[in-house]
């Protein structure tokens, strides 16, 4: 054949090249086969305190700095500030593993209000976490911007906020694309932090050991004048006051008991292991920085953070035979300050999709949200972390200060129902009679929560007018939602219910004699989930609608790998063998009613596309194959309807009518 006669290559799809893209951002997809996966998407405790505990330690850049703050002239206070606040930081780290000793498959705050307390304090406790981790994500990045701003000209400022957008455009990637790899790439960050803070800590203390007697004098002196003057409770209020204002400090420590199901095994060591890395880098670096300011004598500056200031009073004027070494410390000293906050902002990214995932499950949340990528994330709970921290950055323009008031309110609601839940289960009767030792247990909790709670109140009452109240009103705006949510879901369930009531008129003995299968016959496939009235009607509405054409009948259904029930390989045999189990049901099902029948199913993440890949191959098979599901119709359907049961059953009719092959959608009817 003449070349110049063949005809052109195709040109390549848009569809394909948008393929393409999602492939190169994203990465290919996982295995669910494959008996390494969970041990390749779970991170062993270095990984997760980098991961997880980043969140922890990256809050020392902005918490510390606003309990000293708060001293105001008062500034000798801080030695005793320093000691509070390393302690507390190991307070409620240990209240926190007994959490995780006790709800080993992770959830934090959310499954222990759940649980031990009551589903609506779960609700509570879980809508505080979600805005939590929005603005882990917001204040983390713009405390991050802060610092690498920090050190350039104040004419690049403007730069600031197109910086920090990008930098959460990038993460939502990153996430997008699993856990392990994003963190993975953030390690050196994170040592790099730990290398640079520890000179700086080291530095504003052991070059002022020669001081000591005059710091004891100082806070002698101090104290003497202010109790003179001021009075005990005056003194003691003010120093509660900054004490509590720093709370700053203390958020992200939950985060480890709230990724606990992407631990390596075993899970509950690692976690709490992970816990004991993060309470003892914060306690020493929280505490350090705040005595560094006392002994330094650092003031604010306007346009730097008062890191940024320790660190050049320390090492600004270091030189190594004529070269500004000092100044270089200083700028990457902020620069890791500035990369471990973005590392912070994966807390948000990890346990904020998780958490939603939780309560998706328990419905208070649409159920999407829930699913899995084929990438294994929680692709729906990542873009809208990502959206929403976008949404904040711009309402607030960046503002640390106002980040993170409503950042520690949410986290301290939290904190609080924690505690609560847990100090309610150690003084149950039955956990008394389980547990000998349990008063031993007890007054972990008892203290973490009269801390936890002092420092909510102390937050709210003293910031209210200054953006506390705003915080208050979205977190009740999520609470409200959720609620909604939830009653939808149950009131669909009740009108669903009564389908279930065919089950008792249904046939219940075997086939009269041997039914076989006729591959080159008229066959429906029906689409299935669970043993249900709702799949059982779409059965008898075939046989009504076809009375006497379909040969055989083939039942259909994917195996769906969610968020909730992806903790490792054997929850996958967990779901494969429900699902299995549910079909058999189907096909006895019309067995007994005369109707030669089998079943066939596939494992996935995302139910669409797993069950377009699994009807090629019964089409395949079954040469006049005529596809049925069920849809749920409503009387009067809103938008919220269709968001909230996602149109399962129409998306998948179209994959298959642009591959070829018939599919029909069954009404079933809810009414009002």
């Amino acid at each position: 054949m003449d070349p110049a006669s063949e005809p052109p290559p195709a040109a390549p799809s848009p569809e394909r090249g948008l393929r393409r893209v999602r492939r190169a951002l994203l990465g290919g997809p996982k295995n669910l086969q494959d008996p390494h996966l969970f041990h390749s998407l779970s991170l062993a405790a270095f990984l997760a305190w980098v991961g997880l505990g980043a969140d922890g330690l990256s809050s020392s850049s902005y918490g510390p700095e606003e309990a000293f703050k708060n001293l105001g002239e008062h500034q000798y206070l801080a030695v005793f500030l320093a000691a509070l606040t390393a302690l507390t930081v190991v307070i409620i780290a240990a209240a926190y593993s007994k959490i995780i000793e006790h709800f080993p498959f992770g959830g934090g705050g959310y499954i222990v209000a759940s649980r031990l307390i009551s589903p609506r304090a779960g609700v509570v406790s879980g809508s505080a976490l979600l805005v939590d981790y929005v603005l882990t994500i917001t204040t983390s990045i713009a405390s991050g911007g802060d610092a690498v701003f920090s050190s350039l000209p104040a004419s690049l400022h403007v730069f600031k906020l197109p910086v920090e957008f990008a930098v959460i455009g990038l993460l939502t990637v990153m996430n997008l694309r699993g856990v392990k790899e994003s963190v993975r790439t953030l390690v050196p960050v994170f040592l790099l932090f730990l290398l640079t803070h520890a000179v700086m800590i080291g530095g504003s203390v052991l070059f002022h050991l020669g001081r000591a007697g005059e710091v004891v004098e100082s806070v002698r002196s101090g104290l003497h004048h202010d109790l003179g003057t001021l009075g005990f409770f005056a003194t003691a209020a003010l120093f509660l006051r900054a004490y509590s204002l720093g709370a700053g400090t203390y958020t992200g420590i939950e985060a480890v008991s709230n990724g606990l199901q992407i631990m390596r095994e075993p899970r509950v060591a690692t976690a709490k292991r992970t816990m004991v890395y993060m309470a003892v880098s914060l306690a020493l670096t929280a505490g350090g920085i705040i005595l560094g300011y006392l002994l330094m004598g650092v003031h604010p500056v306007e346009g730097k953070t008062m890191n940024a200031v320790l660190a050049d009073k320390l090492a600004g004027s270091w030189s190594l035979s004529g070269l500004p070494v000092g100044h270089g410390f200083v700028i990457i000293t902020l620069a890791s300050e500035a990369l471990l906050l973005f590392v912070a902002a994966q807390a948000g990214f990890i346990d904020g999709p998780r958490v939603m995932a939780n309560m998706s499950y328990d419905s208070w949340l649409p159920h999407r949200f829930g699913a899995l990528s084929d990438r294994l994330t929680m692709q729906n709970g990542v873009v809208l972390m990502g959206a929403t921290s976008l949404f904040m950055l711009w309402y607030t323009r960046g503002s640390v200060d106002a980040l993170v008031v409503m950042y520690s309110i949410n986290v301290f609601i939290t904190f609080s129902l924690s505690q609560v839940g847990m100090i309610r289960y150690w003084w149950m009767k039955e956990t008394r009679k389980k547990h000998p030792d349990w008063a031993r247990h007890l007054p972990i909790h008892l203290i973490g929560f009269v801390l936890c709670f002092g420092i909510l109140v102390v937050n709210v009452l003293e910031k209210f007018a200054e953006g506390a109240w705003l915080t208050v009103v979205v977190t009740g705006a999520v609470i409200a939602l959720c609620m909604m949510i939830k009653r939808h879901y149950l009131g669909v369930a009740a009108r669903l219910h009564r389908l279930d009531e065919i089950l008792t008129a249904l046939p219940t003995g075997g086939a009269q004699k041997e039914l076989v299968l006729q591959k080159k016959k008229p066959t429906a496939v029906l689409l299935v989930g669970g043993f249900s009235g709702l799949g059982i009607h779409s059965l008898l509405t075939v046989i009504k609608l076809f009375p006497r054409y379909f040969a055989n009948v083939i039942f259909m259904s994917v195996g769906v790998v969610d968020s909730a029930t992806f903790q490792g390989v054997d929850e996958v045999d967990r779901v494969r063998e429900r699902t299995e189990e549910a079909l058999r049901k189907y096909v006895d099902l019309a067995r007994g009613m005369g109707i030669p029948a089998d079943y066939r199913m596939s494992m996935g993440t995302e139910a669409v596309s797993e069950a377009a890949k699994l009807a090629a191959e019964v089409a395949k098979e079954y040469e006049r194959s005529m596809f049925f599901a069920g849809k749920l119709i409503f009387e009067r359907e809103r938008w919220w309807d269709r968001f909230l049961h996602n149109e399962t059953a129409n998306q998948i009719q179209r994959r298959l009518q642009f591959a070829g092959l018939p599919m029909v959608i069954l009404p079933v009817r809810v009414l009002e």
